[in-house]
């Protein structure tokens, strides 16, 4: 049977000022939270949260820092203590995943997701990247359910600087890229599905959302200013490039990142900041020399990297280059969504243009 579909979480709601209504949008899943405080904006964001909790009861955990299995299940025993009914995850990435994985663990309680920034598309996911107590990357976890509410209070996302809008329209400029990929080789989603036409329209409205108001948004960005663009940008970076890479498919260019993470020299930048060097290189794998220029002058505007020494690779090693793309083209890695072969070569070869 062939099984097209699309995924979605249960709600999405997003407007300057929303903290303040987060107990009266949660509360119909019950009256008692845990909610996971990322401890970078615990200490300009509690008192914003409880004075938006009004009719629940948060039980407030500060997160420790690291999606770990200690640290989830830190959650769900601190969830348990508090009689928590459903979860609030508050925060960047990491927090928003340990609460994630923490609901479920709490035998699928409702989740509401309250990103701090919008630098990927984490937040309407139902995965969970869980990383080891040394920060390597343990496993994937694919939950079965997606985030029951996503609020996003633009203020607070405006209040967080630029880089990580930058970085979030880096992840949103691969979802059309890949999502084409898979569509091209009929090849199947994270959940095994196959993209259905509104999955690929999404992807296709994200990435022409992000070109046109990318480098406005990230200006307004720049001064702490809420906009159409700045609400569009946000939109496409968290909801439309959710929906679309998970609906749609992950192909090459989340595959080159994930060869870059086995370099030490590129652990300070963001997701995706890395992933953008994907999108380029994979351009390059396919020979697309229009498309390429296109995408790299783009990147250039919204003040993405465009060669390896922007992310951090300024001793490039045939070594390195090796050791990349070998990772990116290992067996049962999502490279293998792409509509042509890729070899480890043809990567190295793609990555010396960006040196």
């Amino acid at each position: 049977m062939y099984v097209t579909g699309a995924r979605f979480p249960g709600r999405y709601i997003q407007a300057a000022g929303l903290i303040a209504r987060l107990g009266a949008e949660s509360k119909c899943f019950g009256a008692k939270a845990l909610c996971l405080l990322d401890g970078n904006v615990a200490g300009f964001l509690e008192g914003k949260v409880r004075a938006g909790a009004e009719g629940i009861e948060p039980t407030v955990m500060i997160h420790g820092g690291e999606c770990s299995e200690a640290e989830i299940m830190r959650g769900v025993e601190a969830a348990r203590a508090a009689g928590a009914e459903f979860v609030i995850g508050i925060g960047g990435g990491k927090a928003l995943d340990t609460a994630k994985a923490a609901g479920f663990r709490l035998g699928g309680v409702p989740v509401v997701i309250v990103p701090t920034i919008a630098a990927s598309d984490a937040p309407c996911s139902a995965l969970a990247v869980v990383y080891r107590e040394d920060h390597t990357v343990d496993y994937d976890y694919f939950l079965p359910r997606n985030p029951d509410l996503v609020l996003v209070d633009t203020d607070i996302i405006a209040g967080a600087p630029a880089r990580f809008l930058a970085a979030g329209i880096g992840d949103a400029l691969a979802t059309w890229y890949e999502a084409e990929s898979s569509r091209k080789a009929d090849a199947p989603n994270c959940w095994g599905t196959h993209g259905s036409p509104l999955a690929f329209e999404i992807a296709r409205f994200c990435r022409d959302t992000i070109l046109e108001y990318g480098a406005e948004a990230l200006a307004d960005c720049d001064r702490h200013k809420v906009t159409p663009a700045f609400e569009r940008v946000v939109e496409a970076n968290i909801l439309l490039s959710g929906a679309g890479f998970e609906s749609g498919g992950v192909a090459g260019a989340h595959a080159i990142h994930h060869g870059l993470c086995e370099l030490h020299d590129v652990h300070d930048y963001l997701h995706g900041e890395k992933v953008a060097i994907g999108v380029l290189t994979m351009l390059l794998v396919h020979g697309d020399r229009t498309e390429y220029e296109m995408a790299r002058n783009f990147c250039r505007s919204v003040r993405l990297p465009v060669r390896l020494a922007d992310v951090g690779i300024t001793d490039v090693t045939e070594e390195k280059l090796r050791k990349v793309a070998e990772r990116a083209c290992r067996p049962g890695e999502i490279m293998h969504n792409e509509p042509i072969t890729v070899t480890p070569d043809m990567v190295v070869a793609a990555l010396r243009q960006l040196a």
